[in-house]
């Protein structure tokens, strides 16, 4: 039963603005509401930001580009300021859970982890910087062609609820370790572990300018940066309508663009792979941070042989997650992050009773009369045509669909408008490798749950993405590379307009 709500000591009483090394309101004085997900309660006011205040943000990040040290520092100078960061963060993790747990309803434990992969997303780009060689292209003794890259100025950073300390981390690291100034625009249901960020940069030796954060709503602050004329980088994780928005506002002033967007990825379980494997990834996969993630297996396919077997192993073992408060270690799903995602979930699970067989959850967890908990919910037997197989939910609730032969599996996992992950459980390597050739995701796993490599590109395709961050992708997004060509022999040059000086007569 619900007993009492737990509050970390030392919450902020407002939630300000971090412009040029200065905490700061609101122009117009505005704020909104920040709710407790346990109790739907308000526990702080934030900033909101609107024009002026970006307008604000995005010239103290100009003045820091074209003026300050930070673009112009040698790579190891700000691979230093990037490995103090990632120290104080891992230094700090505990705290920064407490935060994240409490601010978006997260499991503790899952919080935790978020907070060391946003140190070591620091640290990796730290260290790619250093060792990073452009190209250079010889041809002897006629022509050397080499690449400079340069920072490209002022990067707008639009992130998140969901784990968003962490998807801060990721666009940050290498925004900064580029030599760009940034403004970060986190989601306005999360604010709390954003305002962080300002004092950890202080401490790390950041310039003042070269960060800058600015809380609000997406139509109001997020607009305002999409569509700032001094701002030449937006990178956006978020819902693909969300995505579309950007991209038609940012098209006037041909921006480039990064977009991770939604999934609907699929999950398929032939008959020949490790059952009980297979059962526990696919349940981790899509109730794990609460099913609010992009990647989750939210559709899971499972070949006809195995498939009454997988269902009832499924429901069974879908029952016994623990759900619970997001401070308590043991809880395995907590509570989602706002009432308004909270009602679009319990009208999912609601439309997925006419549209499949409920073999688990399907409501509000006993023992949790308030705050945004939903039961983990398992359809089975859905149809490819609907709702809850086609659409995004971003909570804990799953399709389970059977098929029968490799061909209507490749069909079935391709049958959204989706495209960012996919996840092949079988032991026939030659499948696992031609399946992952054709699905229609931008990252598959096979055998294996959601760990990636840093090093590796992240993106999705066809409406989960434009573009990919990730590695060296990351590097190619944040800079400008500059081509420098020199002759090394004779010019090549034709020699156009010259006249015959020997005749009298040039006509």
């Amino acid at each position: 039963m619900m007993t009492d709500v737990y509050i970390p000591a030392d919450l902020p009483e407002s939630i300000q603005h971090y412009i040029d090394g200065e905490f700061v309101d609101s122009a117009d004085g505005g704020t909104f509401e920040v709710l407790n997900p346990v109790t739907n309660e308000t526990y702080v006011r934030a900033a909101a930001g609107k024009q002026a205040d970006i307008d604000r943000a995005v010239a103290a990040a100009r003045r820091a580009f074209t003026e300050g040290p930070w673009p112009r520092m040698l790579p190891r100078e700000r691979s230093r300021v990037l490995h103090r960061i990632a120290d104080i963060v891992e230094s700090r993790d505990a705290r920064l859970a407490e935060l994240e747990s409490f601010d978006s309803g997260l499991p503790i434990t899952q919080a935790l982890g978020q907070a060391r992969r946003a140190a070591e997303n620091f640290r990796f780009f730290a260290d790619l910087i250093v060792a990073q060689a452009d190209d250079a292209f010889k041809v002897p003794g006629r022509q050397l062609n080499y690449v400079n890259r340069k920072p490209i100025g002022v990067a707008g950073l639009i992130t998140p609820w969901n784990t968003p300390f962490m998807l801060e981390s990721w666009k940050l690291g290498p925004a900064l370790a580029t030599g760009n100034t940034v403004v970060l625009k986190p989601a306005e249901f999360t604010p709390l572990s954003a305002s962080l960020w300002a004092g950890i940069f202080e401490e790390a030796g950041l310039p003042k300018g070269v960060f800058n954060l600015v809380n609000g709503l997406g139509e109001e602050a997020g607009d305002a940066l999409v569509k700032h004329p001094d701002v030449p980088l937006i990178s956006f994780t978020g819902e693909s309508s969300t995505g579309q928005l950007i991209f038609a506002n940012a098209a006037p002033f041909l921006k480039g663009l990064s977009m991770e967007l939604g999934g609907k990825s699929p999950a398929v379980v032939f008959a020949d792979a490790d059952l009980e494997t297979a059962i526990d990834a696919c349940i981790f996969g899509v109730f794990s941070l609460n099913g609010e993630r992009c990647t989750a297996g939210s559709r899971v396919l499972v070949q006809r042989e195995i498939y009454d077997e997988f269902v009832e192993r499924f429901a069974a073992q879908t029952a016994r997650v623990k759900v619970g408060h997001p401070h308590d270690p043991t809880t395995e799903v907590g509570a989602l992050v706002h009432p308004e995602h909270y009602e679009k979930v319990m009208s999912y699970v609601e439309l997925g009773r006419s549209e499949g067989r409920l073999i688990a959850g399907g409501g509000r967890p006993e023992g949790f009369p308030t705050g945004n908990y939903v039961a983990p919910t398992a359809f089975a037997d859905v149809s490819p045509d609907a709702r809850i197989f086609q659409e995004e939910i971003f909570g804990p609730v799953v399709a389970i669909t059977p098929f029968d032969t490799e061909e209507e599996a490749l069909a079935l996992a391709n049958n959204t408008r989706y495209g960012l992950a996919a996840y092949i459980w079988t032991n026939d390597l030659k499948r696992a490798h031609n399946f992952a050739q054709s699905v229609e995701a931008g990252m598959v796993w096979l055998n294996s749950n959601n760990v990636r490599d840093l090093r590796t590109p992240f993106g999705g395709v066809k409406a989960s993405g434009l573009g990919h961050e990730g590695g060296y992708r990351s590097i190619d997004f944040y800079t400008d590379q500059q081509s420098v060509h020199i002759t090394l022999g004779e010019p090549h040059n034709p020699a156009f307009g010259k006249q015959n000086l020997d005749d009298p007569d040039p006509r």
